[in-house]
């Protein structure tokens, strides 16, 4: 597939001179040099949910949001889990506004029920976070019948994002963030197997999940501004940060040597989930992204460091290919993701 959009190309977002007065949101970050959590300014008054919150980057994003006031789901598989976090953040932060609600990407139903349950209470949301993954699994499926990693990863997050969106585009200043990964550079989708049904191969899989949430991210993008929707969609990236998202992988499949092999990169290698968060975070909340930006650490081939705006792979920009990957995420869904019937 050839590039066919680079971040250069994007036209003005609609209105943005007058979002950027908002006072809700004026200067949400310092302008420090280097960004960190204390650079994160007031976010009181923000309704914030972050998938797959009870650990990792996800629960270290969701603490730092919390921890500026802002109002925090944590949508997390396993509520126990979910509540453990919480009450790490609340050790910290007494006064923070923190829920848990129970999320299970790999089932569509257990989406619907999650967005249903939202709006009973809510009718807008401010930060959507796509964080939560799996990695390198053994070939097994969703309870809808799709591939996990690309279940999970992807289409899980496509039907929420789609269900959420109506509450999107009533919130202050929106935005949609897609957690990716440096492995999206080896990613190839491919719409006539994506579930891995005539050949899988489980980094391959994991590859694919992870470009397909930048054909994702870009697409809602080009998307929302085509359709005039202040929604701001946008990617990033942890760089290589130590959490437990490489250990579920070799668990399944009784691989010690794996699963040992993992825990020493994790210990000497990677970054802590810390500042593996910063991308989100930065994405989250900075004044200074657009939609369709992708964000990673600054540091050599971005394993470490912190957050700044980086390029995808040229793959990661194919228009064509993001449209087709849609209409298949539509279909499998069984819904229709059109911004366009969306109004303020």
């Amino acid at each position: 597939m050839a590039a066919s959009a680079t971040l250069s190309q994007r036209d003005p977002r609609a209105s943005a001179s007058t979002e950027r007065e908002s006072s809700l949101f004026s200067r949400a970050v310092s302008t420090q040099s280097s960004f960190t959590a204390e650079s994160v300014q007031s976010l009181s008054g923000r309704r914030f949910i972050v998938t797959g919150a009870n650990s990792g980057i996800g629960l270290d994003a969701a603490r730092i949001f919390a921890s500026k006031g802002a109002h925090v789901i944590l949508a997390v598989r396993s509520t126990d889990k979910g509540a453990r976090a919480r009450e790490q953040i609340l050790a910290q932060h007494p006064d923070a506004e923190v829920h848990v609600r129970a999320l299970d990407l790999a089932s569509l139903a257990s989406i619907k029920r999650f967005v249903d349950e939202y709006l009973e209470s809510s009718r807008t949301l401010d930060v959507l976070v796509n964080n939560a993954g799996v990695m390198a699994l053994p070939r097994t499926l969703t309870a809808d019948g799709f591939e996990m990693q690309l279940g999970t990863n992807h289409l899980g997050h496509f039907a929420l994002t789609a269900r959420l969106f109506p509450a999107l585009v009533a919130g202050n200043k929106p935005r949609v963030v897609t957690v990716s990964s440096l492995a999206h550079v080896q990613g190839r989708v491919n719409l006539d197997d994506l579930h891995g049904e005539k050949s899988y191969r489980k980094w391959g899989a994991y590859m694919q999940s992870k470009l397909a949430n930048l054909f994702f991210a870009f697409e809602l993008d080009r998307r929302a501004r085509a359709a005039s929707i202040p929604v701001m969609s946008l990617a990033c990236h942890p760089g290589y940060s130590a959490t437990n998202l490489q250990f579920v992988g070799p668990q399944m499949e009784q691989n010690s040597l794996v699963e040992g092999v993992m825990r020493f990169a994790n210990r000497f290698m990677a970054q802590p989930a810390a500042m593996g968060c910063l991308p989100t975070v930065y994405a989250a909340v900075s004044d200074d992204v657009e939609g369709g930006d992708f964000i990673g650490p600054d540091g050599v081939g971005e394993i470490r460091g912190y957050p700044r705006k980086v390029k995808a792979s040229a793959r990661a920009y194919d228009q064509i290919g993001a449209r087709r990957l849609w209409e298949a995420s539509e279909a499998a869904c069984k819904l229709v993701f059109d911004p366009r019937a969306v109004r303020p």
